[in-house]
């Protein structure tokens, strides 16, 4: 079978445009596979160990949801990873949240009362062992009007918590490990896993 040149020129073009097509699919996905793994690391690194996508029960029959446990120099840490864009007006007070990014506009509910919750689900367990929580918000999330108690962005948690290495982080963190043993004994796979990025 022979192609004319009409025939052979749309053959090409078309084999080109579906190439281009899969390269840019391609970098979509690995620049997402990357940004993925930053966020992970930025949020593990704070700790010695760590759950990510976790329920525990709240006492009351029902289950909570948690996007990361972590075992701290200071503790256990419990954080809420809000990945999001735009500006943030919200506060302490407003039960409802409001995400401004160019022409989109949405609102989610105040996340702290559910931190709170889930804090105290974990200290119920943890007993003296300190727990904190933290909604963190990922970069590119502005707070125009401040930012509410317990809210933070990814990037300052290690500034919060700090990354231990090696020995010092062992030892740090010895004083809360029957502590943390309890609480992991209490966690169950979330029916909300997302997907791991690496």
């Amino acid at each position: 079978m022979t192609l004319n040149l009409p025939s052979l020129i749309a053959v090409v073009l078309g084999g080109g445009a579906l190439l281009s097509y899969a390269v840019i699919r391609l970098l979509r996905w690995y620049r997402a596979r990357e940004y993925n793994r930053r966020l992970l690391e930025a949020v593990t690194k704070l700790g010695s160990d760590y759950r990510r996508d976790v329920v525990i029960a709240d006492g009351n029959g029902a289950t909570l949801h948690i996007d990361f446990l972590l075992l701290t120099a200071r503790g256990i840490l419990l954080v809420d990873l809000r990945d999001l864009e735009g500006n943030v007006f919200g506060s302490d007070q407003m039960s409802e949240w409001t995400v401004m990014s160019g022409a989109r506009r949405f609102t989610f509910p105040n996340p702290q009362a559910a931190l709170y919750d889930k804090v105290a689900a974990v200290k119920s367990i943890a007993l003296e062992t300190p727990v904190e929580g933290r909604v963190a918000f990922s970069s590119s999330a502005q707070f125009p009007k401040g930012v509410p108690r317990s809210v933070t962005k990814i990037e300052q948690l290690a500034t919060e918590f700090p990354p231990m290495q090696g020995d010092a982080l062992g030892m740090a963190t010895a004083a809360h490990s029957e502590a943390w043993i309890r609480v992991l004994d209490k966690l169950a796979p979330s029916p909300l896993r997302k997907p791991t990025p690496i």
